[in-house]
């Protein structure tokens, strides 16, 4: 027993903390006594306590460096099956994209025999003025009424409402004009 009290008191700074108070969460800050320390004397640690806060560490420190070496693996798995897109030849990188096809198959439909698709009626509201194509794009398309783009505008109601019904005027006019050139679409 002699040779276990001079090992701890050589090295006080690794088993110091079984000769002062232990700082205890659940005490909100106070130090509390270990259980077989008697009030202010230096007693030597309980070697029980001591071998389970050895198995306890031991354990933490095992958890730690297999959670460790697991993630290292993982990422060397990443790595191995990685591949930069310079290192892809131009066959595989062509297989890692898609074409947007839209308007392929569109249906198109006839008024006073004028042929309309969905690319003139696109290219129509372009033609607008900004302040009308928003506000036809945020009717129509977004599902938002009047009062509720007024108030993004900060316009009045009524406002919004001649924007959006003028600019039918103009999307009739530029779709009568145009309707027979964008067949070979």
């Amino acid at each position: 027993m002699l040779l276990k009290k001079k090992f701890f008191e050589k090295n006080p700074k690794i088993f110091g903390v079984f000769f002062k108070r232990q700082y205890c969460p659940a005490k909100r800050g106070k130090h509390h006594q270990l259980s077989n320390e008697k009030g202010g004397e230096n007693v030597e640690p309980n070697r029980r306590e001591f071998i389970k806060q050895c198995a306890f560490q031991k354990f933490c420190n095992t958890v730690l460096h297999n959670e460790a070496c697991d993630a290292h693996k993982e990422l060397h798995r990443h790595k191995a099956r990685e591949i930069t897109f310079s290192d892809l030849t131009l066959e595989e990188a062509r297989q890692l994209h898609t074409f947007d096809e839209y308007f392929k198959g569109e249906i198109a439909f006839e008024r006073a025999g004028k042929k309309i698709t969905p690319k003139l009626l696109l290219e129509a509201i372009r033609t607008l003025p900004e302040e009308k194509r928003k506000a036809v794009l945020l009717y129509y398309f977004e599902g938002m009424n009047d009062t509720e783009i007024a108030e993004l505008f900060n316009t009045s109601r009524s406002t919004i409402q001649y924007r959006r019904t003028s600019s039918f005027e103009l999307l009739k006019k530029y779709l009568e004009e145009n309707a027979d050139e964008w067949d070979e679409w």
